[in-house]
């Protein structure tokens, strides 16, 4: 049996389906199954393999900042600032009560590649400082935020005021693309706050760690037995 239905004012599909579930839950037998159809299936399709997607995003950009910086630890010290993007952009979606749909996930996606490049200012300059003029990690890390603050705030001013627009809604059809602009300004003024002063913190602590390990591998080095001639 095929039930059909159309969208309340001021519903959305994801918020109609979640209902349908929950009723269908109380209320059919075990012995009954229910699925989506048409544009509910492609709705719920499509919303799945968004998060594969983002997955892929990162893994790329992991790769490839792996191979710029021929290093496992900087892309994750670069990835810092991630998760409290991620978090502004939720926060901000509840705050102005609109969902999670496919708009606001592409924004999440477009948040990878925006915020990643405040930390890849500060990770620039302090490996150049580190390599060139023999300065120590917490140094190095804390001249790279005093140098680079106003063209980290002057790149993530221009990112978040020009999509503004978006999340204000202007424009025909300017409903529909709000939540892209509110989950990229929520996210952009949420991970600013916090970036300058999570990175140094984790430039710090995994550039212990890695000399940590040299020095583990050096002293391993030197421990073992010569190799007999006999």
């Amino acid at each position: 049996m095929t039930i059909s239905f159309n969208l309340a004012p001021g519903y959305s599909l994801g918020q109609a389906l979640d209902q349908i579930d929950e009723v269908a839950a109380r209320v059919l037998p075990d012995t009954i199954s229910a699925s989506p159809q048409g544009t509910a299936q492609a709705f719920q399709t499509s919303f799945k393999n968004l998060w594969v997607l983002l997955i892929l995003a990162i893994v790329v950009v992991y790769i490839v900042l792996g191979i710029l910086y021929e290093s496992f630890l900087h892309p994750i010290t670069i990835f810092s600032g991630l998760p409290s993007a991620g978090f502004g952009a939720l926060l901000t979606l509840m705050l102005f009560k609109v969902e999670l749909n496919i708009y606001s996930f592409v924004g999440l996606i477009m948040l990878v590649g925006i915020v990643k490049k405040n930390a890849i200012m500060q990770i620039d300059f302090a490996l150049a400082a580190e390599r060139e003029e023999r300065k120590p990690p917490l140094e190095a890390i804390y001249q790279g935020c005093l140098i680079r603050f106003r063209p980290i705030m002057m790149t993530t001013m221009a990112a978040m005021l020009g999509a503004l627009p978006i999340a204000l809604g202007y424009g025909a059809g300017g409903e529909a693309r709000q939540p892209l602009g509110l989950s990229v300004v929520g996210g952009l003024i949420f991970s600013q706050l916090v970036t300058l002063y999570l990175t140094p913190v984790y430039y710090t602590y995994l550039a212990q760690a890695q000399s940590w390990f040299r020095r583990r591998t050096q002293a391993t080095g030197q421990l073992r037995p010569e190799p007999s001639l006999t």
